[in-house]
Order: C-alpha cells, then sequence, then structure tokens
C-alpha cells in the first residue's frame, strides 16, 4: 500500500510536468491515463476504492476548501439558478432517466435505473473546478457551475441512497423520501455552520489562554473539514453539505483576520495549496486506477456485448446533456432565472451559454464512489441485478463527459469574449492583482536587516500601480509588439555573446570572467525561452552542474568575489552591453521601431546602473543584493497570483502567458542588472 501512495504522489508530479509541455490536455486527463498505465504495472499498485473512506479523506476537505474560496456574494445572487440546477434538475435526470435506461437496458430494474441516473445528475465539484480551470469560462457560468457542483451532491446521494434501498428492500415511498431530503440536506448545512463557529470559537479561547502557536492552529484547521464530514454522517445529516458550510464560515472569519494572525494565513494557504495539490491528483488518478477493472468485468462477461455496452455509454452521455440543455433552455425562456437582475440581455438567451453551462457539468469520482457503494446482495440473498454494468456505465460516463468538455470548452470559449460584461480589461486588473501581491510578499519579507531595500522594492511597485492607468492600454499590435520585443532581447543577448568571445580571443578577458558572464546571459535567455527550450537548458545546467563537482577547474563558481573582481565585470558588462545597443541599432526598422527602442531603453537604464555600482561600497553592494532577493522574490508572488487567477478562470490562457511574459522580462531585467553580483 505504502509503495502505491508512493507510486501516485511521484504521478501527480510527473502529470503537472507533463501538462506544463502538453498543456492543451488538462491535467485530470493526465492523471486518468496514468492511473491507467499504473494498474496495468506488474506489481502490487492497486488501491481498491472505498466508498465511505473516499469520501472522507478526498470528497470533505476538498468541498470544505471550495467552500472557503468561493465568492459568497456571487453565489447568493445567483441562488435561483442554483437550487434549479442542484435540486430541480436532479429530480428531472432521475425521473427522465430512470424510465429510459430500464427502456434500453430491461435487465436493470427500474429502481435500479433510477439509481444510476441519480448517481449520473450531480456534477462533480472537483473535476468541474480542474476542467473550468484549464478554459476562460465567462466569470458568471463560472460561479454558477461552483455553485451547482456544491450543492447538488446533497440531492444525487439521497436520491441514489432512496432508489438503491427500494431495489435491494423492494420498498419506497416519495413522500418519506421527500421529507427525508429536506432534513439531510437542510440539517447538513446548518450543522456543517454550527461546528464551524464551534471550531472558532474553540481557536478564539485558545488564543486569550496564551497559545499563539500557529502550528498547533494549523492543525486544527486541517482536521476540521473530516470532524464536520463525519459527524454529519453519523447523524444521517449531508456530510458534503456539512462540510461545504464549515467552508463558508471559515471564509467569513477569514476576512476578519486581525494582524496578529497573519502569519497563520500565510502558513495556512501554503499548506493547504500542497494539501489540495496531492488530493485533487489523488482524485483523478484513483479513477484510473480503477477503469482497468471496471472494463475487464464487462468486457470479460460473455452475457454482455461490448460493442453494444460502450453504446449505451455515448447514449447515456447524449441524454444527459440533452436533458441539461433543456432544463437550462426552459428556466432561461421561461422562469426567467439565469442572471436575474442583470442587464446582459445576451447572457440570458445565447444559446452559446446553456452549451457552455451544459458540457461543463463533468461527472467525477464522486459518481464512481457511488456506484462502488451498490450492494452485492439484495435483502432477499439474490445478486444484485446488474451492478457490474451500472458500474461500468458510470465510469463510462464519467471518462466521456470529461473528455467532451476538455475538446468542447476551449472551442465554444474561444467564442465567449461576448459574454463578457463590456468595458472590463481582465489584463489591467489581473496586472494590478499581480503588483499588489508583489508588494505584500515584500512586506512579509521585510526585516530591520532590509529595511531599506524593501522599502526601495515597495516604492518601485508603487510607482508601477500608480502609473499602471497610463502605461497600460489596448493595442491592435501588442501581440506582434511582443513577438519583436522578444526576438530583439535575443539578438542583443547573442551580441553580447560575440563581444565577450572577441574580448576573450584579444586578451582583454579572462576565461573565466568570460564564463561568469556566460552564465548570466544564458539565465536570462532561459527566462525568454520557450518550454522545450527551457527543458533542454535546464538539463543541459544540471548536466554542466554534475560534470563541474569533478571538475576542479570549475572552482571559481564556489569563492566569493572579491572587489576588484567586481569591479572588472561590471566593467566588462558595460562594454558587452554596449555592443548589444550598437547591434540593436543595425536591425531598428519601420516595423520594429518601437520594440527596439524599448529594448535599448532598457540596456541604457542597466549601463547608468552598472557605472553608478563601480563607485559603491560594500554595504551598498548588501543594499544591491537584499534588493535582489527581495526582486525575485516578489516576481514569484507576482507569477503565483496570476496563476492562481487564471485557475479561477478570471483570465483565459492567451492573457495569461501575455502577462507571464511581461514579469519575465522584469526577471530578465534583474538577472541582468545583477550580472556582476553572481
Amino acid at each position: 500500500m505504502m509503495l502505491a501512495i508512493l507510486g501516485i504522489i511521484t504521478l501527480i508530479a510527473v502529470s503537472h510536468v507533463l501538462n506544463r509541455i502538453v498543456p492543451f490536455i488538462p491535467v485530470p486527463i493526465i492523471q486518468i491515463v496514468l492511473g491507467i498505465l499504473l494498474a496495468f504495472l506488474p506489481t502490487e499498485m492497486h488501491i481498491p476504492l472505498d466508498p465511505e473512506l473516499f469520501m472522507v479523506l478526498f470528497i470533505a476537505p476538498l468541498l470544505f476548501n471550495d467552500g472557503k474560496v468561493t465568492p459568497r456574494e456571487e453565489l447568493w445572487k445567483l441562488r435561483a439558478p442554483i437550487l434549479l440546477l442542484a435540486v430541480g434538475l436532479v429530480f428531472v435526470t432521475v425521473l427522465i432517466g430512470g424510465y429510459t435506461i430500464n427502456a434500453w437496458i430491461p435487465t436493470i430494474p427500474l429502481a435500479a435505473a433510477f439509481g444510476l441516473a441519480a448517481i449520473l445528475s450531480p456534477t462533480d465539484a472537483v473535476a468541474v473546478s480542474s476542467i473550468s480551470a484549464r478554459v476562460h469560462l465567462p466569470k458568471k457560468i463560472h460561479r454558477l457551475l461552483e455553485g451547482e457542483a456544491l450543492m447538488n451532491d446533497a440531492s444525487g446521494l439521497v436520491a441514489f441512497k432512496f432508489a438503491i434501498a427500494a431495489t435491494v428492500t423492494g420498498a419506497f415511498s416519495i413522500w418519506q423520501a421527500s421529507f427525508s431530503f429536506v432534513v439531510i440536506a437542510v440539517g447538513g448545512l446548518l450543522f456543517g455552520a454550527f461546528l464551524g463557529l464551534v471550531i472558532i470559537w474553540i481557536r478564539a479561547m485558545l488564543r486569550r489562554f496564551g497559545m499563539e502557536d500557529v502550528t498547533v492552529h494549523m492543525m486544527l484547521v486541517i482536521v476540521t473539514p473530516f470532524l464536520i464530514y463525519i459527524l454529519a454522517e453519523e447523524l444521517g445529516l449531508s456530510g458534503i453539505l456539512a462540510a461545504v458550510a464549515g467552508g463558508v464560515i471559515h471564509a467569513v472569519e477569514r476576512d476578519k483576520i486581525h494582524h496578529e494572525e497573519v502569519e497563520l494565513r500565510v502558513v495556512s494557504d501554503s499548506t493547504w495549496s500542497v494539501i489540495l495539490f496531492v488530493l485533487n491528483g489523488f482524485v483523478f488518478v484513483l479513477l484510473g486506477l480503477q477503469i482497468p477493472e471496471v472494463m475487464t468485468a464487462i468486457f470479460e462477461d460473455q452475457a454482455h456485448n461490448n460493442l453494444q455496452v460502450v453504446g449505451y455509454v455515448f447514449l447515456l452521455y447524449a441524454l444527459l446533456i440533452v436533458i441539461r440543455c433543456v432544463w437550462l433552455f426552459l428556466s432561461n425562456r421561461f422562469a426567467n432565472v439565469f442572471f436575474r437582475g442583470q442587464d446582459i440581455e445576451q447572457e440570458r438567451t445565447s444559446w452559446l451559454s446553456i452549451l457552455l453551462l451544459s458540457v461543463s457539468g463533468v461527472r467525477g469520482t464522486l459518481t464512481l464512489a457511488g456506484a462502488f457503494s451498490i450492494p452485492l446482495f439484495l435483502d432477499n440473498g439474490q445478486i444484485f441485478p446488474e451492478r457490474d454494468l451500472i458500474i461500468f456505465l458510470a465510469a463510462g460516463v464519467i471518462l466521456l463527459s470529461l473528455i467532451a468538455a476538455s475538446i468542447a470548452l476551449p472551442l465554444l470559449t474561444s467564442n465567449a469574449e461576448q459574454l463578457e460584461e463590456a468595458g472590463s480589461d481582465p489584463s489591467k486588473e489581473a496586472l494590478k492583482k499581480s503588483i499588489k501581491a508583489a508588494i505584500a510578499a515584500a512586506q512579509h519579507a521585510r526585516t530591520d536587516e532590509n529595511d531599506h531595500a524593501a522599502a526601495a522594492v515597495i516604492s518601485a511597485y508603487n510607482q508601477k500601480l500608480a502609473s499602471l492607468k497610463y502605461a497600460y492600454g489596448p493595442a491592435d499590435n501588442q501581440l506582434q509588439m511582443r513577438e519583436d520585443e522578444l526576438e530583439l532581447r535575443r539578438l542583443a543577448i547573442e551580441a553580447e555573446r560575440k563581444h565577450l568571445n572577441k574580448l576573450v580571443e584579444e586578451g582583454e578577458v579572462k576565461p573565466e570572467e568570460s564564463k561568469r558572464i556566460q552564465t548570466f546571459l544564458s539565465g536570462v535567455e532561459l527566462v525568454l525561452t520557450n518550454r522545450w527550450r527551457m527543458f533542454w537548458m535546464l538539463l543541459k545546467g544540471l548536466l554542466r552542474k554534475l560534470a563541474g563537482t569533478a571538475n576542479p577547474d570549475k572552482k571559481f563558481r564556489d569563492h566569493a568575489l572579491s572587489p576588484e573582481e567586481r569591479l572588472r565585470l561590471r566593467q566588462i558588462r558595460i562594454r558587452t552591453s554596449e555592443a548589444a545597443i550598437e547591434a540593436l541599432k543595425q536591425v531598428i526598422m519601420e516595423g520594429n521601431k518601437t520594440a527596439a527602442y524599448k529594448v535599448i531603453a532598457g540596456y541604457n537604464r542597466r549601463l547608468t546602473e552598472l557605472r553608478r555600482q563601480q563607485s559603491a561600497d560594500e554595504g551598498n553592494e548588501q543594499f544591491e543584493e537584499q534588493k535582489k532577493e527581495l526582486q525575485l522574490a516578489c516576481i514569484q508572488a507576482e507569477r503565483n497570483q496570476l496563476q492562481c487567477l487564471y485557475e479561477q478562470s478570471e483570465l483565459s490562457r492567451k492573457q495569461l502567458n501575455k502577462l507571464q511574459m511581461m514579469v519575465s522580462y522584469r526577471e530578465a531585467d534583474i538577472i541582468e542588472e545583477n550580472a556582476e553580483e553572481a
């Protein structure tokens, strides 16, 4: 078991590396494929899916976090369409799907068919978040999907449990089922909110008694979703809704956090990011691990026609899409609930929004966990009818919904810009948020020792923030200008290299000095290059380091630079920078004039800084080193913020790439400005 867990964790890391290489394939699909491959290895790597344990270990903390991060105000505004999808659509799907499945496959009893339709009806919050994070869904559609996925699990699972119970016992009461649903759902929400408040009160009491240990408080936060879910289920309430409600209550506390609790917030964010990274990956790798066993059970059964059962999977998925589309259309047309109170007529009538909502309703491991919870035998001792087929159909629909969403959503969202509010500029807002994140990072890293350096970095970012509205604006040729600037920067680096080699040949620069500067130039080029080239450059750098451990000639990398050596490197950098400027002037033409002048201006600023540093004393060198460290920390904070905005569907991939390139330019500038320090 331990070997299997370590193998899954490794695959989770590998999946994200592969996604960087092939970003058009969503991480969940990669993780499922890796899980399938892991299941075929000739080792004991299989982990059986225990539905109850799966819900506690994975679904509870993931939904607790979703409840914390999902904007409450936006969900409240969309409460009517969310309830129609989370409750109304689920029961309509159960009713229509149950009769249809029984008509297609008479060997599945009607009650069991209702159970299959019920477990297929709720969308999976984890799958929805993973898929929607890879495309730029309009914000309101994204929030509507989040709210639906958080709420519809309870209605789907309650309907599923009653349908399976009716199959096992042969008894069913619509009134009892309806009353139980209200008690389970509402009771789960109230209990989760109450227990969340109790845990927050306990943490507050610990602080009053002087218990400020961040580790203790962090452990209480981590154990909260598991505790809420388990206690709610023991009381016969919805553990899923209880976990969501507990997350919402903790989000309210987070909004009111005091200054002295900032450290806890930072630690909490870091810890939860790791937990969520692992849990999300586990969910889909586990799904992949189950698929071979599920498929084999049906494909090796002579009672089933393989082609026919695969056809049933496609028919079932098509049925779910049709029911969802029709329900959305009727709700939109007659109930007038979509985007209620908004003045965006286009959103309320667009078929594109209906298609986006329909295809985005993907199913996940919650569906498969429910299917695996079907008992093996009925009360009369007979085998549960078509249990393996029901599990196969559930797994097939999960895979098909994930694949269909991965293919269709990028195509649909490429034309979805019309659904966004007029006049908004997501790139500009994202840039503001990234700059604020950088300022927060500098403030967090500020100490008595680096106070002056931190003040300089924060001041520079505040200036960027203040001048953003003047320095940043839409332009038709922005993409072309960025490409021109990138090409010119590479040309300038190559010109520096050539001039450096010339100085070495003429004996004006020592080989070890050349090697240091070449290392910096490679670092700058690494920041500006593409994924594949970056991969090979990193690999080459690793090999060089490994070779250098056995090569005494490379000791120059290890010793600290003397003031004389620093002065020499600055002088050399001045000469290579001047050579780069001359090379840039030779290629200026009408089409790249703006980009060329921008790159030349950057080199001129660097020359000014290098000449100023020639007269710097040791204290100033320490200041520059502290400033560099803070700048690089701020750059990483900017990248993290932009990635977060992308995953929250506030940026498209194109916008993310544009802003990340702007951050990379600043990082390259920092590396070049501090070239002589390395």
